[in-house]
């Protein structure tokens, strides 16, 4: 390590955000410009090289973070470059969109603040493209074998990029009429612009992989006939079949899913609308589901104006420090955490009926009623305790002209034809069934990420992509140098 005694001297210090006044009024990155990388050689230098960096199993890619924080604090960006994309295509995603469950694993946090891996991460993804470590890799010579990939998410893209170094001609199949599957339609412009994806994209074309934009294979393209033109098959779909809110006046206009909203503020800031159709501007809004999503869908509806915006969350509000007895270190504790979203509306008092930050925890919705035209008005909520069982007395309306429902995804959409085309088994659930290899019971067809897996982080996503590839690359040439960072199998650290 530069500094042995870094850990010790130098508080944990984070990349700041713009005031929050200035940031709702655009849909540009929360952070301030320029700021992250005056301070992040001195963070890298709190980290304390452990022998054993439990930060390493914590992060699904395996990412080297003791090295390149080593190198960051003795400022040798390119090497850091190296040491960081070796493990992971896409850090510029993953250092905005990742909930870094790595320092959740920091040896440092047990006792203090963690390093701020993620913010180092992001620094060295982008110091590398500004100083243009980042170019591209094309394949000194091509395998003669052909590989399409169904989906341009996390995992499609990382197992394109692998596979078309690796010497293969590969094309990836996007139903969207742009490429990135959720970062591109379901992960607001204020969390990650989409400049840092176009600057990837132009990197793998250049490399060589092809890209077919408004293809839904299984409805544009018939699966078999698709399986029948390559030598093999990757199924990166993701899990998009939402979860639904069963409740009386579910039918009522105005109600909406998450990812029916979000897509919209997306479409206006790529200029192809002028104002979302479903705007929350001027209108009283309650989002069901209290994950990342819905903290997405707050920070929109605050950008678009609403009147009001309040979150629930089933889950009884977390504390702010972890449990040890039951999420002890290094696992990912679900401790309360004030995101970008819920910290404008704190200062915004976006949500007068809800606690400070627009959450309203341990709420249940019970049904919905609407006005004389169909059009939904009002929440009604009641109170519920550990098990989920309401408390008598604790029931609660709130207005609501937009509701959206940010309840999850159970697995790949079906109602596109792809997997019944193919004749692909799934489990019980809805994901795709795989083996120890990634391969499904169909011949030279793989599936990997969410439409697998289910839903899950943006690092699994990659490093399935990063393993999957591995695994065609042996299937076509009967052996790989690629990594295989993750089994189909892997979870997350639990107790």
């Amino acid at each position: 390590m530069a500094d042995p005694k870094g850990f010790m001297t130098t508080p944990r210090e984070e990349w700041p955000r713009r005031p929050v006044e200035e940031r709702v009024r655009d849909w540009d990155e929360v952070y301030v410009p320029g700021a992250l990388l005056p301070i992040i050689s001195k963070q890298a230098d709190r980290c304390m090289d452990c022998g054993v960096p439990f930060c390493h199993d914590a992060c699904p890619l395996g990412n080297l973070i003791p090295e390149w924080n080593d190198l960051v604090s003795r400022e040798d960006w390119r090497a850091a470059s190296d040491r960081l994309h070796a493990t992971n295509n896409f850090p510029e995603f993953t250092g905005r969109l990742c909930p870094a469950p790595c320092e959740a694993g920091c040896v440092l946090a047990i006792n203090q603040p963690a390093v701020t891996i993620k913010n180092v991460e992001c620094a060295i993804a982008d110091r590398a493209w500004a100083e243009g470590f980042a170019s591209p890799r094309p394949p000194e010579r091509l395998s003669g074998r052909t590989v399409a990939v169904i989906g341009s998410g996390p995992t499609g893209l990382a197992a394109a990029q692998q596979l078309t170094r690796a010497g293969h001609t590969v094309a990836v199949y996007e139903k969207d009429d742009r490429l990135g599957g959720l970062m591109r339609y379901g992960i607001p412009e204020f969390k990650m612009e989409k400049r840092h994806l176009e600057r990837r994209l132009g990197q793998m074309r250049a490399e060589g992989t092809k890209f077919r934009t408004s293809v839904t294979v299984g409805r544009d393209l018939h699966a078999v006939e698709l399986r029948a033109r390559y030598d093999a098959v990757v199924i990166a779909t993701g899990a998009t079949a939402w979860r639904e809110l069963s409740v009386p006046g579910r039918e009522l206009d105005g109600i909406h899913q998450a990812m029916e909203y979000l897509p919209l503020s997306n479409r206006v800031c790529e200029g192809d609308l002028a104002e979302s159709p479903m705007s929350a501007a001027g209108k009283h809004v309650v989002i069901v589901g209290g994950g990342d999503t819905g903290a997405d869908c707050l920070g929109t509806a605050l950008r678009e104006r609403a009147a009001s915006v309040t979150q629930l969350d089933i889950y009884a509000q977390p504390g702010t420090e972890r449990d040890e007895d039951i999420e002890p270190w290094p696992t990912y504790p679900k401790i309360y955490r004030l995101s970008a979203a819920h910290e404008e509306a704190r200062d915004l008092e976006a949500a007068p009926s809800a606690d400070a930050d627009a959450r309203l925890f341990a709420a249940s919705t019970l049904r919905f009623t609407g006005d004389g035209s169909g059009h939904v008005r009002s929440l009604h909520l009641v109170e519920v305790d550990r098990a989920r069982l309401p408390v008598p007395g604790t029931g609660r309306t709130l207005p609501a002209d937009l509701v959206l429902l940010a309840l999850g995804f159970s697995g790949p959409d079906r109602e596109d034809g792809l997997i019944d085309q193919l004749g692909v088994s799934t489990e019980p659930r809805g994901t795709i069934s795989r083996d120890a290899g990634f391969a499904t019971n169909v011949p030279g067809v793989f599936a990997a990420g969410d439409a697998a897996r289910g839903q899950s982080l943006i690092v699994w996503a990659i490093a399935e992509g990063r393993a999957v590839a591995a695994a065609v690359d042996h299937y076509l040439t009967g052996s790989s140098q690629l990594p295989w960072p993750i089994s189909p199998h892997d979870r997350p650290m639990t107790v």
